[in-house]
C-alpha cells in the first residue's frame, strides 16, 4: 500500500515530539560508520566481476573544435587492448542536477579542453591507461575559443528576469551611509575523497551500473536516455558515496562510456576516472564577479540593496550559478536591484557545488555588510540585527520559522564577542596582527519528492527501503531514527536499506533536502504502520504508544511479533511539497564568528578561533547535523584562503587539477570548531518539522574570515581567496 501526503499546508501536528522512543535528535553513531573505517564497505569501483575489464576516458587536447580523426590501431595494437570506443551515446559534459535526461553527447564536437571524447578499454588498468595516452587523435582546431573567465567586456546574457524594486540609484546618492563594491570569487571543485567511477554490466535485456552518484531517482532516467533503453531496462547501485557535494547529481562520462563498453564488449567494464579527469571533466563552481551596493540610514537601517553578478558556463547550458538566492529574502530594502548574466566560455561544465548560489554569494554580501557597518561605526552583529525585515521584501509572504536574530545573539554570547571597538590594527602577538570577524548564514530551504518503504518484519525489526543516496551525511543513521521513534523500536533493530533503483525513487541527496524530503517519507510510511498496529490493538492511533517493541493502549500491551502473529505489514511513503513552499519564505539561518592572524612579514593567514550558531528547524541527529556544520565551516576556510580552480587563459586547460595542487584545508589550518545548534520547529518546512543542514555552515563563512583579516591588520581584500602574496601586497610598511 502506498500513503500520499502532499504538502499544502504547514504540518502543526508536532508528531515526532510525541512520540514515547526518545530517539529523535540524539546524536547516535552512524550503522554504516565501522563498515567503511574498516575498508568492508564497497565503493562504486571495488565490487568484484568475472570477466570485468578496464576502461579509461581520452580527453580533448584543445579547447573548440572537432575531431576528425582518431587512429584507433595506435591502442589496438598494444597488448592487452580490447577496444577504443568514441560512440555517439557518450557523453561530453556531466547532466545537471535533476536533469533526468542526458547530458550533451556530442563528444567529437569539443566545447572545453579535457571533454571527453573516446574510451580506451584493455585486460587491465594500466594496459588502458598506457594506451589512453598513445591513442593518436586529429583536430580541427576552432580559433574563437573563450577561455578567459576574466576578460574584460566578455558578452553576457541575462538569467531570468531581474529584481528591481523603486529607485536603487536614488537610494545610493541620497543615503547617509552607501557602499559600493565590487567582489570576486575563483572557481572551485568539488574534490570530492572518493573518484568518480562505474562498473556496468549488461546481460542483453538489462543494464546494471555499479557507480558513484547522489540523485537515482534522475540518474537512472538520464543513463537510460543516453545508451537508449527505458529506464526500467537500467538498474542504478550505489549503496556507498564517498562525497559528492554537487559532482555527483548528474551522470557523468565515465558511467555512460562503461555502459556503452559493456554492451558492446559483452563483458562488465569498470571506468574510473583519474583524479586529474575529475578535476577536468566533471563539473566546476562558477567564478563570479559580484557588485554589492547597499544604502542605509544613519540608524543602519537599509533602504537600497544591490547585488548583481556575472557567472560563466559553456554554450548551452541552462544552469547559471544563483548567487543572489539568499539576497533576495536576508535583508530589506525598498530600492532593490538584483540580477545574473551568463558569460559563455569554453571551460569545463559549470554546475552545482555544495550550496550553489550562497556559497560565494552570501560570503561576498556579508563582507559588504560589514564594511557599511564600519562606515557607520556599528557593531556589525547589531547592523544585522537592525535589518531583519517582517516579510520577504518582494514577494510579501510571511517566513516560516526564522531563528536569525537568536544565531546572532547566541553565537555572539558564545563567542564573547565584543563589537564596541571595530578599528582595525589593535591587538598584536609577536609578528602576528589579531582581528575578529562574523557573519550571517543563509540558505534557502528546498524539498523533494521522495518515496520510503518501511517493513515490520514478523520477528518486530523493521526494514526501511528507498533508493535514497548516503554520500557521508548521515542518511542511514536519520532514517533509521525517524522509523524507531515512530514504531517504538530501537533504531538497531531497524535495517536501512539505500542506493538501489529497484527500491521506491527518493529525494536524492542535494539541495539539503534529503533528510526533511526522503524521511518525510518514512514518516509517512510509519504513520499508516502505526494506524495497523492501533486496529489490531483495537484502539485510535492517537492513543496508540509504541516504545520498546512493544505496543500500549490504556492497559494493555502486546509485542509487536504477537500482534504481527507471523505476517509482516508494509507501506510505502510518498511525500511531495505542495502549495506550502509557495505561501512561506523557508530557509535555514546561522551565524559565524572567527578570530584570524595575520603574520606581519609574509602575509599569512590562520583561523585562530572559530564558531557558528545554525537554525535549521528540528534537529533530526545532534552528531550528524554538527559534523555537516562543521564540514561547512572547512569549505569556508578554503574558500577564504585557499581554493581556486585556475584555468590557462590560453587554453583553458586546468592548471592545478589535482589535490596536491588545488589547495584544500588540512588539519594544521582548521582549528578547533565550535557548533552550537539552536533548536526549533518549523512546521512549514516538512512534516518532520525540519530543514535541511548539509550547506549552511559554509554560506558566509569565508566572509566572516576575510572580516576578521581586516580587524586584524585593514587590509580589506575583494578578490577571494585572501592567499598570503594578496594580503602581502597590501600590509603596511613595517
Amino acid at each position: 500500500m502506498t500513503r500520499t501526503v502532499t504538502m499544502d499546508q504547514p504540518d502543526e501536528r508536532n508528531r515526532l515530539d510525541a512520540m514515547a522512543q526518545a530517539v529523535i535528535g540524539k546524536p547516535l553513531n552512524r550503522p554504516d560508520g565501522p563498515a567503511k573505517v574498516c575498508g568492508v564497505a564497497p565503493y562504486a569501483a571495488e565490487y568484484r566481476m568475472e570477466g570485468c575489464v578496464e576502461g579509461v576516458l581520452v580527453t580533448a587536447t584543445i579547447s573548440k573544435g572537432e575531431v576528425t580523426a582518431i587512429d584507433e590501431s595506435s591502442a589496438l595494437s598494444m597488448p592487452g587492448v580490447l577496444a577504443v570506443i568514441s560512440d555517439e551515446r557518450m557523453v561530453a559534459r556531466s547532466a545537471q542536477g535533476g536533469a533526468g535526461e542526458a547530458p550533451v553527447q556530442q563528444v567529437r564536437k569539443v566545447q572545453y579542453w579535457g571533454q571527453p571524447i573516446a574510451v580506451v578499454v584493455a585486460e587491465t588498468f594500466e594496459q588502458a591507461r598506457d594506451a589512453a595516452k598513445r591513442l593518436r587523435v586529429d583536430y580541427r582546431v576552432d580559433d574563437d575559443a573563450a577561455v578567459d573567465q576574466h576578460a574584460e567586456g566578455l558578452p553576457t546574457e541575462p538569467k531570468g528576469e531581474p529584481t528591481v524594486q523603486g529607485n536603487l540609484d536614488r537610494a545610493m546618492s541620497e543615503a547617509a551611509h552607501a557602499v559600493d563594491v565590487t567582489y570576486t570569487t575563483e572557481s572551485h571543485n568539488s574534490a570530492a575523497m572518493e573518484p568518480h567511477a562505474s562498473i556496468a554490466q549488461w546481460d542483453g535485456q538489462k543494464l546494471t551500473l555499479h557507480s558513484s552518484l547522489q540523485m537515482l531517482r534522475y540518474n537512472v532516467k538520464e543513463l537510460a536516455d543516453a545508451v537508449g533503453l527505458e529506464p526500467d531496462q537500467v538498474r542504478l547501485v550505489s549503496r556507498y558515496v564517498g562525497g559528492g557535494f554537487g559532482s555527483k547529481l548528474g551522470i557523468s562520462a565515465e558511467g555512460v562510456a562503461a555502459a556503452v563498453a559493456a554492451m558492446e564488449l559483452g563483458r562488465p567494464v569498470r571506468v574510473v576516472m583519474l583524479r586529474q579527469q575529475v578535476f577536468q571533466c566533471v563539473m566546476r563552481r562558477s567564478e563570479t564577479h559580484q557588485r554589492l551596493r547597499l544604502a542605509a540610514h544613519t540608524d543602519g537601517r537599509l533602504t537600497g540593496f544591490g547585488h548583481a553578478a556575472r557567472v560563466s558556463n559553456l554554450p548551452g547550458e541552462s544552469f547559471a550559478e544563483p548567487v543572489t538566492q539568499a539576497s533576495e529574502f536576508l535583508y530589506p530594502g525598498e530600492n532593490r536591484d538584483l540580477r545574473i548574466d551568463v558569460a559563455r566560455l569554453n571551460l569545463l561544465t559549470a554546475g552545482s557545488v555544495r550550496a550553489p548560489g550562497e556559497a560565494v554569494g552570501m560570503q561576498a554580501l556579508e563582507a559588504a555588510m560589514d564594511e557599511l557597518a564600519n562606515d557607520i561605526g556599528m557593531d556589525p552583529v547589531e547592523l544585522r540585527l537592525r535589518n531583519i525585515p517582517d516579510r520577504h521584501p518582494t514577494e510579501d509572504i510571511p517566513y516560516s520559522s526564522r531563528k536569525y536574530a537568536e544565531c546572532l545573539k547566541l553565537g555572539a554570547e558564545r563567542f564573547d564577542w565584543d563589537g564596541a571597538d571595530r578599528r582595525p590594527c589593535q591587538r598584536r602577538e609577536g609578528e602576528w596582527w589579531i582581528g575578529t570577524g562574523m557573519a550571517g548564514a543563509a540558505r534557502v530551504h528546498n524539498l523533494n519528492e521522495a518515496q520510503a518503504r518501511v517493513t515490520i518484519s514478523p520477528d518486530g525489526t523493521a526494514i526501511v527501503a528507498s533508493d535514497m543516496t548516503d554520500i557521508g551525511t548521515g542518511t542511514y543513521t536519520v532514517l533509521g531514527q525517524i522509523a524507531g521513534e515512530m514504531l517504538g523500536l530501537d533504531p538497531a533493530d531497524v535495517l536501512v536499506r539505500l542506493g538501489d533503483t529497484t527500491l521506491p525513487p527518493g529525494s536524492g541527496s542535494g539541495g539539503s533536502w534529503g533528510a526533511a524530503s526522503t524521511g518525510s517519507a518514512v514518516f509517512i510510511a510509519c504513520e499508516a504502520l502505526r494506524e495497523e498496529i492501533a486496529r489490531r490493538m483495537g484502539c485510535r492511533e492517537e492513543d496508540l504508544t509504541l516504545r520498546d517493541g512493544f505496543a500500549m493502549t490504556g492497559n494493555r500491551r502486546a509485542s509487536l511479533p504477537d500482534l504481527l502473529e507471523g505476517e509482516e505489514i508494509e507501506q510505502t511513503g510518498h511525500f511531495k511539497p505542495g502549495d506550502v513552499a509557495d505561501n512561506f519564505a523557508a530557509a535555514m539561518y546561522g551565524a559565524f564568528f572567527v578570530e584570524v592572524g595575520v603574520n606581519a612579514y609574509t602575509g599569512e593567514c590562520r583561523v585562530r578561533r572559530f564558531s557558528g550558531a545554525f537554525s535549521l528547524g528540528r534537529v533530526l541527529n545532534e552528531k550528524t547535523a554538527t559534523s555537516q556544520c562543521m564540514g561547512g565551516m572547512v569549505w569556508g576556510i578554503g574558500s577564504a584562503l585557499t581554493e581556486d580552480q585556475v584555468f590557462d587563459r590560453r587554453d583553458g586547460h586546468v592548471v592545478n587539477p589535482d589535490l596536491a595542487e588545488y589547495h584544500l584545508p588540512v588539519n594544521l589550518d582548521v582549528p578547533h570548531l565550535d557548533v552550537l545548534l539552536v533548536e526549533e520547529r518549523d512546521p512549514a518546512a516538512s512534516p518532520l518539522q525540519a530543514k535541511g543542514v548539509g550547506e549552511l555552515g559554509i554560506c558566509g563563512a569565508a566572509g566572516a574570515i576575510g572580516n576578521a583579516i581586516y580587524h586584524a591588520c585593514g587590509v580589506r581584500l575583494r578578490s577571494f581567496p585572501f592567499t598570503p602574496d594578496k594580503v602581502l601586497a597590501e600590509l603596511p610598511e613595517i
